[in-house]
């Protein structure tokens, strides 16, 4: 398998999978917290209407991809808060209409789109250069988000009342956040594909919610579980050849169960141990 390291695709693809990795991790724990999981799917199938759109303009798939991803997310964000439907029957509607949106554009162009199962199912191997750099790009837009508004999106995610109370603006915050689920959604698609990229940024953050009720111990479990997944399930993918984006998503939710195994929540509840906080 050290073989496999000499070869430039394969160093694209670490590249890739330790940049996805911890950003999935770091967004997935306000996704985890705040309950958010259903919009992350949502935003996840959405993004295949943007792709689509790339493929007939012939423009890079991941630039349309962003775009329309960010108008899904606000739309969701936008309709759900006016209170005039609840959030999971708008992440549906939204769901269901991009989802029918892409494969209408696809059905409209001459020719099989080859590359499309791509990012479908993901294709870390066949990382090119310029997805590279758009991962890069990507990937420190989010964090650097996050490490700027660090309290203020801790302070939504714990108690959003009292954040707007405090002067916080919740309601543009909350946006901010599905911004970055939206650009995280899309930095993953040709890791995992569209299909399981919503396990990547839920499951990693989920397995460390089950060992510690720290946030910041949290997020470090998470990302440690993200690298751990990606990394180690694309070299698994090579040695076994197998789909490497399935293999990350087993991989990361054998972690899971692991943690799920040794979790201190559940030795508390079955001793009848009521949760801190």
């Amino acid at each position: 398998m050290a073989e496999a390291i000499h070869y430039g695709f394969m160093q694209r693809a670490l590249l890739a999978g330790l940049i996805i990795g911890a950003v999935c991790a770091v967004v997935g724990v306000y996704v985890v917290l705040r309950g958010m999981s259903f919009i992350g799917a949502g935003i996840a199938h959405a993004s295949f209407g943007g792709v689509a759109i790339g493929f007939v303009l012939g423009v890079n798939p991941m630039v349309t991809a962003v775009l329309f991803c960010l108008l899904v997310a606000w739309g969701i964000g936008a309709v759900a808060r006016r209170g005039e439907v609840r959030e999971d029957t708008a992440i549906g509607v939204f769901f269901a209409a991009t989802m029918a949106l892409g494969i209408l554009v696809i059905g409209l162009t001459r020719g099989y789109q080859v590359d499309l199962y791509a990012y479908l199912f993901g294709s870390i191997l066949a990382v090119s250069p310029a997805d590279l750099w758009m991962s890069v790009a990507l990937g420190v837009v989010v964090l650097a988000t996050v490490g700027v508004l660090f309290k203020e999106l801790l302070s939504i995610t714990f108690d959003p009342e009292m954040a707007e109370v405090t002067g916080l603006p919740a309601g543009r915050l909350h946006y901010v956040l599905l911004a970055l689920i939206a650009l995280t959604v899309v930095l993953s698609m040709k890791v995992v594909g569209i299909v399981l990229v919503s396990a990547l940024i839920v499951t990693p953050a989920a397995a460390a919610y089950q060992l510690t009720e720290d946030f910041r111990k949290m997020m470090a479990l998470s990302v440690a579980a993200g690298l751990f997944a990606t990394v180690g399930g694309l070299l698994l993918s090579y040695w076994l050849n197998t789909g490497s984006g399935a293999t990350i998503v087993l991989l990361t939710t054998a972690v899971f169960l692991v943690a799920l195994a040794l979790s201190p929540r559940r030795r508390r509840r079955r001793s009848g141990t009521p949760d801190a906080g």
